[in-house]
């Protein structure tokens, strides 16, 4: 994730330990998902992230058409769709892996939105993560988005 599309920014990212293909398919179905559900302005996507006690939190904020709070849990299963495929093109699966990619890393993830407003997804990834993934045999993603390398 060394080149964003226009319009998507980023603050400095921890150094965490998690699979590294996993975190850039979650990176990649957020920002996928804020760019295809983008109002009729330019797409505007900032990525943050800090420290909680235990968990690092991480943001993925958009100025797209926003969800209805009503369905905020119901985006996260496989083939739940809000909209139809002539409206959006997709499967309805790229949520629901995000999802199970954050939950494979003890983490949560969710949705706070208002139609029209844009959305903001977080996740959290545990900060200890670190020694549960040496014993798990994951890769280690030391700098995200390809800082420092």
């Amino acid at each position: 994730m060394r080149e964003f599309p226009e319009g998507v920014t980023y603050e400095e990212m921890p150094s965490i330990m998690a699979d590294s293909t996993r975190l850039m398919q979650l990176f990649q179905n957020l920002i996928g998902n804020a760019i295809k559900f983008r109002s009729d302005k330019s797409p505007e996507i900032h990525i943050a992230a800090s420290r909680l006690e235990d968990d690092w939190l991480f943001s993925v904020r958009d100025n797209g058409i926003g969800i209805d709070p009503q369905f905020s849990d119901r985006i996260f299963v496989i083939f739940q769709r809000l909209h139809t495929r002539d409206e959006y093109p997709g499967t309805g699966m790229g949520l629901a892996i995000c999802k199970k990619i954050v939950e494979c890393h003890r983490g949560r993830i969710w949705v706070e939105s208002q139609p029209g407003e844009g959305a903001t997804f977080y996740f959290t990834i545990p900060v200890r993560g670190r020694d549960r993934e040496r014993r798990n045999g994951r890769k280690a993603q030391n700098h995200l988005f390809g800082r420092g390398q």
